[in-house]
């Protein structure tokens, strides 16, 4: 780069080298990295185009910037992922969370409103984005978060102590439901909420290089038919929901039909219902225990 060191021809570059690498949305997360780069707010990039950067920043600059030409996700690189209104720190240990994922807190927020001291299990829980977003709605919710990656759990519990609530959550390692059954738990869950892998094998070739190079394999490939874990909880939590308790889900676009006829032929459930999200789509799956 023979152009004067300002940030100026900075942002410009990095705009350039995102388009280029065909990243969607190239200007405005050339802002977003410059400003972390820089240790400045994006809206100040403009106004201080004519400004010259040392050549610590701009090598800073330019290692950033070609991370996300690689593909790697920017929440990734900045190291953090805004959901429901909170910051979480995130890293390839995690799956970074998503929109839709909010409806899973939603539904689960209108449930517990009615039984403010109900206990609640996470399953999958990743970043702990779910269990503590409930934590910080829900002060009297009992809470148990569970994952069977101990560096996703340490990850989910530095969440929690950034949002002050790492005393409310208790976290158990292992696969599914399983740790529950040391905790004396059986009958006695109001409600079980994961938002677990849902891609099938099929499917891993065509995801998008931030996704199928980056993030985290077990937490996206269920297995052949992507509803491999989902028919996994809708037997196991028969075990640990109470009458009338509930398991809630996220799926994947296409599955709510088979996840229904299973669940009917399974039985031990009295109702099902879908909830769409913004996109119109099936997304999450609720199940109410027969009681």
């Amino acid at each position: 780069m023979a152009e004067l060191k300002t940030i100026g021809t900075l942002v410009a570059w990095a705009r350039r080298s995102l388009d280029h690498a065909g990243v969607e949305n190239a200007t405005q997360e050339a802002v977003w990295l410059l400003a972390y780069a820089l240790g400045r707010q994006g809206h100040c990039l403009t106004s201080d185009a004519e400004s010259p950067v040392s050549d610590q920043l701009w090598a800073r600059a330019e290692s950033l910037v070609s991370r996300r030409v690689a593909r790697e996700p920017l929440q990734y690189i900045l190291g953090t992922q805004e959901f429901c209104g909170l910051e979480f720190h995130v890293n390839p240990a995690v799956l970074i969370p998503r929109p839709e994922t909010e409806l899973l807190i939603q539904e689960v927020v209108r449930r517990c409103a009615v039984n403010k001291y109900a206990t609640l299990v996470d399953v999958a829980t990743g970043s702990g984005c779910v269990a503590i977003t409930l934590a910080t709605i829900l002060k009297g919710l009992r809470i148990l978060a569970l994952d069977r990656f101990p560096e996703a759990l340490a990850v989910a519990k530095n969440n929690a102590e950034r949002h002050a609530v790492g005393d409310k959550i208790e976290w158990l390692e292992g696969d599914l439901l399983s740790p529950l059954r040391e905790k004396g738990t059986a009958g006695a869950v109001d409600v079980i909420v994961s938002n677990p892998p849902y891609i099938a094998e099929a499917d891993w070739a065509g995801l998008q290089p931030e996704v199928r190079i980056y993030e985290p394999r077990p937490a996206l490939i269920a297995g052949q038919k992507g509803t491999e874990f989902h028919e996994r909880l809708l037997h196991d939590s028969r075990e640990f929901l109470v009458p009338g308790g509930l398991l809630v889900m996220e799926i994947g676009q296409g599955q709510a039909a088979a996840l229904r006829q299973h669940t009917e032929q399974q039985g031990g459930y009295s109702a099902v219902r879908m909830v769409h999200d913004a996109a119109g789509i099936e997304r999450v799956m609720i199940a109410e225990r027969i009681g």
